[in-house]
């Protein structure tokens, strides 16, 4: 039956029926498509759940890239940090002024004052010229030049050149409570020095040293830094083909010094080629002349104690051989005003003349216990009137010169004796009058005496070869062993030149006597290794009176090569003695210490001790 054939009500039934089997076949579908849709719409769930987590993960990882990337521009990034300037370089006050010196800054500062620089007096002695004495107790300054004394009041503007006054246009001497400060510009007036003086931070730049330097230009615009580090606060900005001073090169930065004093570490990639500059100044060295003998010098140090003493300089003259200076102790320092006790005598003078023989008055300090040396030495007024009275001696009584004789001295007068030394050369030299100054062999406790600085102004410096061992020491043994005295030559040439060094050697012994203590041997101090189960005297005796010593007691000398003499030990009731014994072969050994240095000369104390036979020696090596 076709559908046009069917009854509405039939194709009523067939359409419901189609529409059933319809929405059977729709629901059935809707059973299978509902688990894929709830999937997806999971799905979707979780994406929109995890898209934050997602974003926050890139977001942490965005943040960590790039704190680390600014870790990494921060640590190879240079800093712009700028140093404390004033910090940097110790400047504290206003007035106070950063010194470089030779391209180093000391830790002293020096000060700024009316437009004109000063700098401590203990600075300008240490680094830049010692010859500069100032006399606290006075306050005096003095400057002693080749022909001149030059001194200046504190505070004053004029300053006297030996009679003549001369002026500046600034106070010369500043003092300011315990300091004295000095004008730079007076400085160097005497002193080979260039100096100038920078802002920010307020410093002077000196130049003492003069010759090769190391320097190099600058490759490109760039700094320099307190320590060798891109880190590190920034000292200064230098401009490209400004030049430095290399201080110290290290693999990648250097220590430089820019010319107007700037100091800090430079990376060497910004460094040129390296060479070196000479600094040089014009300025006239001070020449310094010396009165010396022709031939080597052979002095005998004659001990005269009263004016009767004097009478017999024929018989101690005709008794030597080869002696051209005599050397009398007519002098000595007598009180605290620079008065000098005298005996001397014209006709002994007279005498030694006729006999080709120079006179070198010798002038001590030790005589007069109540004499202070440190007193004289350190007021310019006492010190004058000392030199005056010697001098005024000297030309009254026709010497040929002076021998200064100041033992016992403490580090705290070195200065002034230095400086006595150069005042008195002076007036030595304008009165044709030689001066040799008498020497310890050198040690440490005897550095203030400066012997390079006497060298300078006196013709000769003459070392006391000499009391090795004495009555004060620790121990026994010799006065004057061949390496004592070889240490003292080597030691004093460091410092002054052989044609004015005289060796001077010892004419006596020194006799030990030497007794037991009681018990030595037997407590806890003898087991210590400084122990002497002895206690000594000495004597101190001629070579004849030595050997007739050891001789009548029976001694048998022995040679020691070590001490570069003869040893000789007897015992004599329930005492031993022991010497070390000077005579013509000891004597020998020194004397060729002298001829192989070339020194100027020998020296002998003192005439009366020796015996004829050890001019003989003597003749050999200085005839």
């Amino acid at each position: 039956m076709s559908e046009t054939d069917r009854t509405p009500e039939e194709m009523a039934g067939r359409n419901e029926g189609k529409s059933e089997n319809t929405e059977s076949r729709r629901g059935r579908g809707s059973d299978r498509q509902r688990p894929r849709r709830a999937s997806r719409r999971n799905r979707r769930r979780r994406r929109s759940r995890m898209t934050p987590v997602l974003a926050a993960v890139i977001f942490i990882t965005v943040v960590v890239l790039l704190a680390l990337l600014s870790v990494v521009i921060k640590k190879y990034s240079p800093s712009k940090e700028r140093a404390d300037l004033n910090e940097y370089y110790n400047v504290q006050g206003e007035e106070d002024l950063a010194v470089v010196l030779d391209n180093q800054l000391l830790e002293e500062q020096a000060k700024y004052w009316d437009g004109h620089v000063y700098m401590d007096y203990k600075l300008v002695q240490q680094y830049l010229n010692q010859r500069f004495y100032w006399d606290s107790n006075e306050n005096i300054l003095r400057y002693v030049t080749s022909t001149d004394i030059i001194s200046v009041n504190a505070g004053a503007m004029e300053y006297a050149v030996t009679k003549k006054n001369e002026s500046t246009d600034y106070v010369i001497v500043r003092v300011d409570g315990e300091h004295m400060y000095l004008a730079l510009d007076f400085v160097q007036q005497y002193t080979n020095i260039d100096f100038a003086m920078y802002q920010n931070p307020n410093r002077v730049k000196i130049t003492a040293a003069w010759g090769e330097i190391q320097t190099a230009p600058i490759r490109k615009k760039t700094e320099i830094r307190v320590k060798g580090g891109i880190k590190s606060p920034i000292v200064a900005d230098l401009e490209k083909d400004s030049t430095v001073t290399i201080l110290d090169t290290g693999e990648d930065w250097s220590r430089v010094c820019t010319q107007d004093g700037m100091i800090g570490w430079l990376k060497n990639k910004r460094l040129g080629e390296t060479g070196t500059e000479t600094l040089a100044r014009e300025f006239d060295e001070p020449v310094f002349s010396h009165l010396l003998k022709e031939g080597p010098v052979s002095l005998g140090w004659h001990q005269v104690t009263s004016q009767e003493a004097n009478g017999r300089i024929s018989n101690i003259l005709q008794s030597t051989k080869g002696v051209n200076v005599i050397s009398p102790t007519w002098f000595y320092l007598n009180d605290n005003d620079g008065n000098i006790y005298s005996l001397a005598s014209r006709d002994y003078v007279n005498y030694c003349h006729q006999n080709n023989v120079e006179v070198w008055g010798l002038i001590s300090n030790l005589e007069n216990p109540d004499a202070d040396s440190t007193y004289v030495l350190t007021h310019s007024s006492v010190r004058d009137y000392l030199t005056s009275q010697i001098i005024a001696a000297a030309i009254e009584y026709d010497l040929d010169g002076i021998n200064l004789d100041f033992e016992a001295l403490s580090g705290e007068v070195g200065d002034a004796y230095i400086q006595f030394i150069r005042e008195l050369s002076l007036k030595c030299e304008n009165n044709n009058l030689v001066l040799s100054v008498d020497n310890y062999v050198p040690t440490d406790y005897t550095a203030f005496y400066n012997r390079a600085e006497q060298a300078v102004f006196a013709d000769y410096v003459i070392i006391m070869g000499y009391d090795e061992h004495y009555s004060g020491s620790e121990d026994i043994g010799s006065v004057a062993s061949i390496g004592f005295v070889r240490d003292g030559v080597e030691n004093t040439l460091k410092e002054v030149p052989p044609e004015q060094t005289i060796l001077g050697m010892p004419f006596y012994s020194r006799i030990w006597e030497l007794t037991p203590k009681d018990g030595a041997g037997e407590d806890v101090e003898s087991a210590s290794e400084d122990y002497l189960p002895y206690t000594f005297t000495c004597t101190e005796e001629g070579m004849q009176t030595v050997e007739n010593r050891y001789t009548t007691n029976g001694a048998q000398p022995v040679w020691s090569e070590e001490d570069g003499q003869y040893i000789a030990e007897y015992e004599n009731g329930g005492k031993t003695y022991k010497m070390w014994i000077e005579n013509e072969a000891s004597l020998e050994e020194k004397l060729k210490v002298m001829k192989q240095n070339n020194l100027a000369g020998a020296a002998y104390w003192k005439l009366g001790l020796e015996r004829p036979s050890a001019w003989d020696t003597i003749i050999k090596y200085v005839n």
